[in-house]
């Protein structure tokens, strides 16, 4: 990165008076007044120490996440990192790396990236894998375009059990080709509506989007709505930490899964950044609609061994009209920490984990029901995450849980905002979120009911 060097006043001259002006407002005078920022509103310039000092006191406002016990999921996860994931992932000749355009000098890079699609291929149960997409909402707006490429039809269904969040995202992906996206609804079990869906398929339709554990934490039934979508192509949402112990989703016939990276390794980082999955099943006429980059095994004139970019069908790279997707780089690092993370767990960790989280979010929902305050509000079996309905005051909980430095649950009438436009049923202000990982105890979890019971 070239170093910042600030221009004098007679360098900034001297240009001026080459390209013929006098200053530099006659560099924006075609610019309307009304549209100009008068003024950044910035403080005068610091020299380095005290920039420090003031960057300091700001950084000490923040609260360490370590000091919090999390009750809070809906796509941002709290799991146990071990500590060996960060000092491997420190090292210089991975921490740096970025877009390996020269693969003869790339090859560490190169390699971790094609361990990660191998792993993903594994998780997923699907037969290739690309190297990345941004996070798990514009993978899946990404796996929506695709099935829009490869059917040739303009409509994708969405369940509505689906994170809303990402409904918004692919309705704005699908708003430049012009995507008509239309929602399916969920049952009294929290379950996509097997007639509901059947109903809305048709001759039009190019692909079904399902999430698995959905939005609500329940776990769908692949089987069937895979059997009632056999001519459309099926897009599956997943959690990669719940397939340590849940069928994956290839083996119930999905074309595309999708899914954000986050739970594998990544702190929650104030929401970001992390790295979204997409996985589709083994087939050529798949891979060449697929976006992102694919990095592939090879062997050199010597017949060592050795890894290259095989696809990146970006428009970065050819002609735009024929880009599968405008995605510009891929979260490399990100897919190092997964990486990382899936060999030192190994499957059989990854399958203790998805028990633990299993386990103890069931005994909170059944220590919740017996308060008599909280009452589940779907039936369906469910992973780590569960939604109840509850008399209490929600303020006055959420407040008493933060002062036990407990981070509570979703609330998710939140959300309510992104459906006035949508006939969607709004949540009520009594519906929250319970999430529940193998990083809470069972002491932590056993605070959270007094309090409850004392409300």
């Amino acid at each position: 990165m070239d170093p910042y060097i600030p221009h004098t006043k007679p360098e900034v001259e001297e240009m001026l008076k080459v390209v013929g002006i006098n200053s530099t407002d006659e560099l924006f005078s075609s610019l309307p007044q009304e549209k100009r920022v008068k003024s950044l509103g910035l403080p005068e310039g610091l020299d380095e120490f005290n920039v420090f000092l003031k960057l300091k006191k700001m950084a000490l406002k923040n609260s360490d996440a370590q000091h919090f016990t999390y009750f809070l999921g809906a796509g941002m996860y709290n799991h146990i990192i071990p500590s060996a994931v960060q000092q491997i992932v420190s090292r210089g000749d991975f921490y740096t790396a970025y877009t390996p355009y020269q693969a003869e000098i790339s090859q560490g890079s190169l390699q971790t990236m094609f361990e990660f699609q191998t792993m993903i291929c594994e998780l997923t149960g699907m037969g290739i894998s690309n190297a990345s997409m941004y996070d798990g909402a514009s993978a899946t707006a990404e796996a929506a375009l695709m099935s829009v490429r490869f059917k040739k039809k303009y409509k994708i269904l969405v369940s509505d059990a689906l994170h809303p969040e990402y409904i918004e995202t692919i309705k704005t992906y699908a708003s430049g080709p012009q995507v008509k996206i239309e929602k399916f609804l969920h049952d009294k079990n929290g379950m996509v509506s097997i007639e509901d869906l059947k109903s809305k398929i048709d001759d039009e339709t190019a692909g079904v989007i399902v999430q698995y554990p959905n939005f609500f934490g329940v776990i769908e039934d692949l089987k069937a709505i895979r059997e009632v979508s056999k001519d459309v192509m099926l897009i599956v949402v997943t959690n990669p930490i719940s397939l340590g112990i849940l069928e994956a989703p290839g083996n119930f016939g999905a074309d595309i899964v999708t899914g954000d990276g986050q739970p594998l390794g990544i702190p929650m980082n104030f929401g970001g950044p992390s790295f979204g999955i997409f996985a589709i099943r083994d087939d050529k006429r798949f891979l060449r609609t697929m976006p992102g980059r694919i990095i592939g095994e090879t062997v050199d004139v010597d017949g060592k061994r050795g890894f290259v970019m095989t696809l990146q069908a970006r428009e970065q790279h050819i002609r735009r009209e024929k880009a599968t997707s405008n995605i510009c780089s891929n979260h490399a690092l990100g897919t190092l920490y997964a990486s990382v993370y899936l060999s030192l767990v190994g499957p059989r960790g990854l399958k203790e984990i998805g028990e633990l989280n299993v386990a103890k979010s069931h005994y909170l929902l059944e220590k919740l029901e017996k308060t008599g305050h909280f009452k589940r509000k779907f039936s369906g079996e469910f992973f780590n995450e569960f939604v109840v309905e509850t008399d209490i005051n929600v303020s006055n909980f959420q407040e008493k849980l933060l002062k036990a430095n407990m981070i509570g649950p979703v609330e998710l009438d939140m959300f309510n905002e992104l459906f006035k436009d949508d006939s969607q049923e709004k949540f009520s202000k009594g519906e929250l979120m319970f999430c529940v990982t193998e990083a809470n105890s069972v002491e932590e979890i056993d605070h959270l009911i007094a309090i409850a019971e004392a409300m």
